[in-house]
């Protein structure tokens, strides 16, 4: 009897801890669960900057900058304001000179097109630029997101500009650094309206940051909330971080007021959104290293007439927002370089270095493989024509390539690179008639052959890592004779953010000659994950 009462006590007990178990878990997971289903900061952990993001219909969409890239000024589309992809780009090319071409020794790394504007007027969109290598503002428009577009373009090149569709039906262009202008847009968006002058705005909008001054204020994106105006733009105190300015006032032509609107993690330069249940938030970027710069969000509430950016002040990690999803296949992607037929030869995925020589790059030629052709003499990395780029992505990702390098000649240099002024590539070079697996890497400012292999056979395999977590900007390179093996070659490459290139770390697929033109690279396939 006393046996059966302790069975039944032990049984109890452990009826009730089994049950605690079970509701932990059930908490935990739960807990995870909800995790999963809210969005993370960095909303796009890739060299997505300068972004302008509008909403039509139950789809918004964002611009953003590629500078010397070929195609460039890509358009993206997002259901929920975190997850998006790739719709078109603006241009094919955006203009044929010397810089943009890579022709004469000339270059236009971190400049070509900078900071866009999009907006939807009048069932169409428009989206605008400027750029110091055509010294023009142009200006794109079509009435589907996918194109074609069709471009105007006029001098000057109106710096960080915001175009502006008032209620009067006029159309405005906000412009400048430090000094703010305005100027009023002919209706068909050809040029300054005639009869018109260029106005200041705001004589020092930098003045609202109470500080001493390193970057003036720049980037603005204009908005009109219950008949007030507001002017987003970033400034840089000295000794201090990158900063949201915010100036509002009743008419488009001032008086304006300003004031910080957020400094912390030096998360700036952007503008606002909302969604259809009525939460507000500012879509921002932070400079973060290697990777380049990445869009963040912050949610905004309104008070007393102003936009009030942050949870205290802060950038939160966590938002209200569905989850952040894989940004393969949406906005890089593996490419086995088949073809169906109507599929466009390079998917959106893919940008060229400079504008490319189409004469010199197939994928018909040999079915099933990209082929990178030699069609004059170049001397480095950076400076060859048609690298074929795709962004890397954080916190880390690998690249690699298959190679079939048996029609390259003497002097080639073909295989697989990380593109920003300090480079870091690994390929097979033709030396002698021999062939040698190499790996170079940029030391001090100068291309440095860390490392040479002796190979024999045609098809080689590389790869490169890319470590940016927590700033690390590492990268190794890898080889494997087999596709399945891999050896570590050369030094690992420090991955710094430069400003003559402006823009994060590529994955690079590249073929250039040293002495003879007219060899050919085959590349089988590229994978990214």
């Amino acid at each position: 009897m006393v046996i059966s009462t302790i069975s039944e006590k032990n049984k109890k007990m452990k009826l009730k801890f089994l049950g605690i178990i079970i509701s932990i878990c059930l908490f935990l997971g739960k807990e995870n669960f909800a995790q999963e289903q809210v969005a993370h900061n960095p909303i796009i952990h890739a060299d997505v900057p300068d972004l302008s993001m509008i909403q039509v219909g139950d789809t918004y969409y964002m611009s953003s900058t590629t500078m010397h890239m070929s195609p460039g000024l890509p358009i993206m589309s997002s259901k929920d304001l975190v997850n998006w992809k790739l719709e078109s780009y603006c241009y094919d090319r955006l203009v044929e000179n010397d810089a943009m071409n890579l022709t004469n020794g000339q270059n236009t790394y971190g400049k070509g097109s900078w900071a866009s504007c999009i907006r939807y007027h009048n069932g169409e969109f428009m989206v605008s630029t400027f750029a110091a290598t055509s010294g023009k503002t142009h200006i794109y428009t079509s009435k589907n997101i996918k194109g074609p577009w069709k471009e105007k373009s006029f001098a000057p090149a109106y710096h960080d500009h915001s175009i502006f569709f008032d209620d009067d039906g006029k159309t405005y262009l906000i412009y400048g650094a430090g000094k703010l202008k305005i100027i009023e847009l002919k209706p068909d968006l050809s040029g300054k309206m005639e009869g018109t002058e260029e106005k200041v705005l705001i004589e020092n909008a930098s003045a609202a940051a109470n500080a001493p001054i390193m970057l003036q204020a720049e980037g603005s994106q204009l908005f009109k909330h219950n008949g007030k105006y507001y002017l987003f733009n970033i400034v840089w105190p000295r000794g201090g971080m990158r900063t949201v300015l915010i100036h509002r006032a009743d008419k488009i032509t001032g008086p304006w007021e300003g004031k910080i609107g957020l400094q912390d993690l030096g998360v700036a330069q952007g503008g606002l959104i909302d969604t259809p249940d009525g939460r507000w938030f500012s879509y921002l970027f932070r400079d973060y290293g290697g990777v380049g710069r990445i869009p963040y969000y912050v949610p905004v509430e309104w008070k007393d007439g102003w936009p009030i950016l942050g949870e205290n002040g802060k950038v939160p990690m966590s938002l209200n927002l569905p989850a952040n999803k894989s940004l393969i296949p949406n906005l890089v992607n593996s490419d086995e370089f088949t073809r169906k037929k109507g599929e466009p030869a390079l998917p959106l995925v893919w940008q060229w270095n400079h504008n490319p020589d189409n004469s010199l790059w197939s994928l018909t030629e040999r079915k099933g493989f990209l082929r990178l052709k030699t069609g004059r003499i170049d001397t480095s990395f950076v400076s060859a024509k048609n690298t074929l780029t795709q962004r890397t992505i954080g916190p880390e990702s690998t690249g690699a390539i298959s190679l079939d390098v048996s029609n390259m000649k003497e002097g080639d240099f073909a295989g697989l690179g990380l593109l920003q002024k300090n480079y870091g590539v690994v390929g097979v070079k033709i030396e002698n008639g021999t062939k040698s697996i190499l790996m170079v890497n940029t030391k001090g400012g100068k291309a440095v052959e860390i490392e040479k292999v002796p190979v024999s056979q045609s098809t080689v395999y590389f790869k490169a890592e890319c470590n940016f977590k927590d700033r690390a900007d590492i990268a190794h390179f890898f080889y494997s004779l087999d596709g399945k093996s891999w050896v570590k070659i050369g030094e690992p490459l420090k991955m710094p953010y430069t400003l003559p290139h402006f823009m994060g770390y590529r994955f690079g697929l590249f073929n250039y000659a040293t002495k003879n033109i007219g060899g050919f690279a085959d590349f089988d396939w590229f994978r990214i994950k």
